[in-house]
């Protein structure tokens, strides 16, 4: 079989793929494999290194994300593609044509080992006809029969196996999809009782609340326990924007997580610093929820 790509088009590829979003490295072959139907797929030793490469050469970027390394094109990159735009155009058609000759294969492959089995099997009859007699011949009949309904037998498992194997999947998504939306309404639930809690119990809390709300308002200064109030302007700076603001939260917010996790770990949290940061969090998630839920 000939090789997917020709020289340098893999590299060239690669640059179309981070042009349209970053991506880590499993995201790219996963989405090569998509780009083939499933009938090709580069290995990891294939990719990572052109993508070492590339940004070795400034036409790409990464940034760390949770240990993974999420790569970007730069401009140098995209000055790249703008110069090899007919080469890309060609570069599609024959991955089309690539994917058409991989499956005009593979049925090839499959016609010829059915074609293989019948003669085998003509000439295993023949020589049975002519060898042995009619009880050894009606033997080899019913052996026969029997293959061939083991080999039915197999090839509905098989198709049963892979239909179960989609409505698993399919079910496991609608799944994870329905505990997003529980934790979702759980945690909106938990915020409302804190609000509500604290509305209840004024004083201290309901101070600490408003010293938040001015603080990330920028109309406060800092409380006498907290050092001083990080600017909101720069923080989570250096996560690159990948274009979709759904995703783009869902990683602040683990940024979020991690630092006020770490925080923790490293200086302890006392009663006092618990009921303070429980205020923190209740006003922040009227902020937030309020303004997501505003057209």
């Amino acid at each position: 079989m000939p090789p997917v790509f020709a020289h340098g088009r893999l590299r060239l590829y690669l640059l179309k793929l981070l042009d349209e979003a970053p991506r880590h490295g499993y995201e790219v072959i996963r989405l090569l494999e998509e780009r083939f139907q499933g009938l090709y797929a580069p290995s990891a030793g294939t990719v990572y290194p052109r993508l070492a490469k590339l940004e070795a050469e400034g036409l790409v970027t990464y940034a760390t994300e949770g240990g993974r390394k999420v790569y970007s094109i730069t401009e140098a990159g995209r000055a790249e593609l703008a110069d090899r735009g007919g080469e890309l155009a060609d570069l599609e058609l024959e991955i089309r044509d690539s994917v058409s000759e991989l499956a005009a294969e593979i049925r090839a492959d499959v016609s010829g080992a059915a074609g293989d089995l019948r003669r085998e099997m003509r000439a295993a009859a023949s020589a049975s006809a002519t060898q042995v007699e009619d009880e050894s011949w009606k033997a080899a009949k019913e052996e026969l029969r029997k293959a061939r309904q083991e080999w039915k037998e197999q090839a509905r498992r098989a198709k049963d196996e892979s239909r179960r194997a989609r409505e698993e999947a399919q079910q496991a998504r609608r799944q994870a999809k329905e505990a997003q939306e529980r934790a979702r309404e759980e945690v909106q639930r938990i915020a409302g009782q804190l609000q509500e809690q604290f509305a209840k119990s004024g004083g201290v809390l309901g101070s600490l609340a408003g010293a938040w709300l001015g603080g990330a308002a920028g109309t406060s200064a800092p409380t006498a326990s907290t050092p001083e109030a990080a600017p909101a302007a720069d923080w989570a700076e250096d996560l690159t924007p990948t274009g979709d603001p759904v995703r783009d939260l869902d990683r602040l917010l683990d940024r979020f997580r991690d630092e006020v996790r770490d925080a923790a770990r490293d200086h302890g949290v006392t009663p006092a610093q618990l009921a303070e940061s429980r205020a923190h969090l209740a006003a922040a998630t009227a902020r937030l929820t309020g303004a997501l839920r505003t057209p």
